[in-house]
């Protein structure tokens, strides 16, 4: 595959781990709910800081079917303010959309100045479902990585950050939960043929999902896999991630009060 040379690829891109990480449990849940909101009000001053300086952010998530992105996204967006922020769920594209590029409904929804996107599964589905289903002709998917890396740099370069998360979950731990779903009225909608049919394909999505890591984490949108075993960690962790790679050579100082609000608030509040 040809790489534009001002794409710099990572020299060791994420792997998926065989089986994730037994210090990945937070057994307290006093301890949870502290860090938890830690971590939130520290990315809602980040959100402010993104405001106030015209700053774009978009947060890509994708990960194994019931590794837990809706409810990592629900953590990351409920401290939010809600003006600055919109969650995309990505389904299968339109009658419209498949009549142009798949790129194009993604660009669409990109971020304003000041804004936040987060993409509940996006364009990587060209190289994961899009491939496996054969969606995707073998030369559309192969040359999507190029695409994709490019897309993403132009969005770079126009001074947006984008952070990628992967959630990754074992074949185990999906299984438990796709029974759990089956058997709790409340969760059943949440489980589809699609998911069970996924999860025959297990190993040809594990080698596609590595593929997009070795040709689409660049150093300029690195890929970061988070373990997803355990809804606690998992959700804390993403947090982690999002704000430490928003905060990434941004000020944070609040800014100065506007000077007239200053002046009426001393002649009417005092």
């Amino acid at each position: 595959m040809h790489t534009p040379s001002d794409i710099v690829l990572e020299k060791n891109p994420p792997t998926l781990p065989k089986k994730n990480a037994e210090h990945s449990v937070l057994d307290d849940k006093a301890d949870y709910k502290k860090q938890l909101k830690k971590w939130q009000t520290r990315l809602l001053h980040v959100q402010q800081a993104y405001y106030h300086q015209k700053r774009r952010c978009i947060i890509v998530m994708e990960g194994w079917d019931a590794a837990g992105k809706g409810g990592a996204i629900r953590r990351v967006t409920e401290k939010l303010d809600p003006r600055g922020f919109e969650v995309y769920p990505i389904a299968a594209p339109t009658k419209e959309e498949q009549g142009k590029h798949y790129l194009y409904r993604f660009q669409t929804k990109l971020p304003a100045p000041g804004e936040i996107a987060i993409f509940d599964r996006s364009w990587y589905g060209r190289v994961l479902v899009e491939r496996i289903e054969k969606f995707a002709t073998k030369a559309q998917w192969q040359r999507a990585y190029q695409e994709i890396n490019e897309f993403e740099r132009l969005l770079v370069d126009d001074n947006a950050r984008i952070i990628k998360i992967f959630l990754h979950i074992t074949p185990d731990e999906q299984h438990r939960r796709f029974t759990e779903r089956l058997e709790n009225p409340v969760k059943r909608w949440k489980l589809t043929p699609e998911d069970i049919r996924n999860r025959q394909r297990w190993g040809d999505y594990e080698k596609a999902t590595l593929d997009m890591f070795n040709h689409t984490s660049t150093k300029a949108a690195p890929w970061n896999v988070v373990a997803a075993n355990h809804k606690w960690y998992t959700r804390v962790e993403v947090l982690k991630t999002i704000v430490k790679a928003m905060e990434k050579d941004v000020d944070l100082t609040p800014p100065a009060v506007d000077p007239e609000v200053l002046e009426l608030a001393r002649a009417h509040l005092v």
